[in-house]
């Protein structure tokens, strides 16, 4: 349980009894760790790819191609590997066509510095979610992601996210799934701190003390996988 965010979730407990029901049940979550496994370091470029190349399959499955890239550029992806590497080698190490394309572009705007990863942070959220929604491939719930996970933004909810939603469905006791805008307009009132609510929606969706992370759910069963058998 995370002990470093006590003023933020007592401030989202006191908008809204739902986030003080789900402290009591699931603790103060980390809304901002990223479960890489150690896989980019401080690179927010291969942070940006494997969000990337995570995009519509499993954690276990974008691991692995990501894994294969690393190991073919030999090391730490950068854009000049992956450029070097080229569409037709990136399909081969298992990322569809249109993947394929999207992560070179991704790497041919990071070289030529038109969309700077590493300058992001001096930018606000808004700005980020533009530059990045301008690499093709990348969608308003990558870009939030990465603001969240790579950033540290505080006051990010992808209301895109079908487990927000469902999340939301569920502790509000609604009759249907929320849409998109129903999302957007409830979270509004739990500003500045909707990158907690997200931590706790999606915590909400398992049992406490479950891995509710896609990606944290993965690392585990690989360190199960390679402990020792008694």
């Amino acid at each position: 349980m995370a002990t470093a965010y006590r003023r933020e979730y007592a401030r989202l407990a006191a908008k809204e009894k739902v986030f003080a029901d789900l402290v009591s049940e699931y603790g103060r979550p980390d809304p901002f760790v990223w479960f890489d496994g150690g896989r980019t370091g401080s690179s927010l470029f291969a942070a940006m790819l494997l969000h990337m190349v995570g995009q519509r399959i499993s954690a276990v499955a974008a691991f692995t191609v990501y894994d294969r890239i690393s190991e073919a550029v030999g090391g730490l992806p950068t854009p000049e590997g992956v450029l070097a590497l080229g569409a037709d080698r990136l399909r081969g190490l298992g990322l569809s066509p249109a993947k394929a394309d999207y992560v070179t572009d991704l790497a041919r705007h990071q070289a030529a510095r038109t969309v700077d990863l590493q300058a992001m942070s001096g930018l606000d959220d808004d700005a980020v979610i533009d530059a990045l929604t301008s690499v093709k491939g990348v969608g308003r719930w990558s870009a939030q992601a990465f603001l969240m996970r790579q950033l540290r933004r505080p006051d990010v909810l992808p209301a895109e996210d079908e487990g927000i939603r469902r999340a939301v469905r569920a502790r509000w006791s609604l009759t249907h799934l929320p849409t998109v805008g129903e999302v957007r307009k409830m979270s509004a009132d739990w500003s500045p701190y909707r990158s907690f609510a997200s931590a706790l929606l999606w915590k909400s969706l398992y049992p406490p003390g479950e891995a509710s992370d896609p990606k944290e759910r993965a690392v585990l069963r690989a360190k199960e996988s390679s402990a020792p058998k008694r």
